[in-house]
């Protein structure tokens, strides 16, 4: 549940704020639902982890950050570099494996690098790739901190234990972001993990704070100060989101009973959270400008020169 101490006050925000955040947000829905269409229909290579229903974890927690700061994501990445502010046009051709992409092709869905973000595929092991960056940092007399995202499957990994214990003993400057979507592929979290999660971090002394939302407001206001105590105090912190995927784990394996998906897009969807807090008007538009973006881009990965 949500602290007490992270209460949430929507008027503190602008309209061009909530434009933002819900611009930023519509940008990864529409990005990912134009990946999962177009899949099937040979555009794309490899295989791709969607990040729908999550938008507001990666929005929330990246519009936070420091120019400088580093974001280490995983398999599930297109979301948290879209947010991070990578460009849509590059990640499509990415995905496609042409020399225009992030990673001139490649490294596909799961394996970027851009100015200070990167993702690896390897489940739990970019846990001691983002602790040794925050540690890098310090030694250096740097105030970038960095931003580890880290999915609830890898609770199962002995190395994220190695680096919380590192964090927190040498005060690494690492904010780790668990998004907690309840099942890992296709294991329901009950059947794959005992415990409490938030003692796996509060074992090795790390605060942490638990929200189970889907408002983007809240999980920035949380982040917003947990960044700041990171950056401030350069020590490790922890933020446990519970949150709900709409797809499957990756292209066509989702296991769940249709009316649980139903009544987690009808009750959890982060964008419709938001859309009561804008103008009907600035919603249009901003649904148009992004539907426009998202056709060019992709239609701009597609015509680029492939591989030779």
């Amino acid at each position: 549940m949500m602290n007490p101490a992270f209460t949430l006050n929507p008027e503190q925000y602008s309209q061009d704020q909530l434009k933002k955040l819900f611009r930023a947000m519509l940008r990864i829905r529409r990005f990912e639902e134009t990946v999962l269409e177009e899949f099937s229909k040979g555009y794309f290579f490899g295989t791709t982890h969607t990040y729908l229903g999550q938008e507001a974890n990666a929005v929330g927690v990246l519009d936070n950050i420091s120019a400088e700061d580093i974001v280490v994501s995983n398999h599930r990445s297109h979301g948290h570099f879209l947010a991070y502010g990578g460009d849509m046009r590059a990640l499509f051709a990415e995905l496609m494996g042409k020399p225009s992409g992030v990673c001139a092709g490649r490294g596909g869905s799961q394996h970027l690098h851009w100015k200070n973000f990167y993702s690896n595929g390897v489940l739990g092991g970019t846990s001691p790739i983002g602790t040794g960056m925050a540690l890098a940092e310090k030694f250096n007399h740097r105030e970038a901190i960095t931003i580890l995202f880290i999915g609830d499957g890898a609770l199962g990994e002995g190395v994220l234990y190695e680096s919380l214990n590192l964090a927190s003993l040498w005060s690494a400057p690492v904010l780790f972001v668990l998004e907690n979507n309840r099942i890992a592929q296709t294991t329901p979290i009950e059947h794959h993990l005992a415990g409490s999660i938030p003692e796996r971090f509060s074992a090795f002394g790390i605060e942490t704070k638990v929200l189970e939302t889907s408002d983007v407001l809240i999980i920035r206001s949380t982040a917003a100060r947990l960044v700041t105590e990171v950056r401030e105090n350069c020590s490790p912190r922890g933020l446990i989101l519970n949150t709900y995927r709409f797809g499957p784990h990756s292209k066509g394996d989702d296991t769940r009973p249709e009316r649980e998906i139903q009544d987690i897009r009808e009750n959890h969807d982060p964008i419709s959270i938001m859309t009561p807090r804008l103008d009907p008007e600035a919603i249009k538009q901003i649904q148009n400008e992004v539907a426009e973006q998202v056709v060019d881009a992709f239609q701009k990965a597609k015509s680029d020169s492939p591989a030779t």
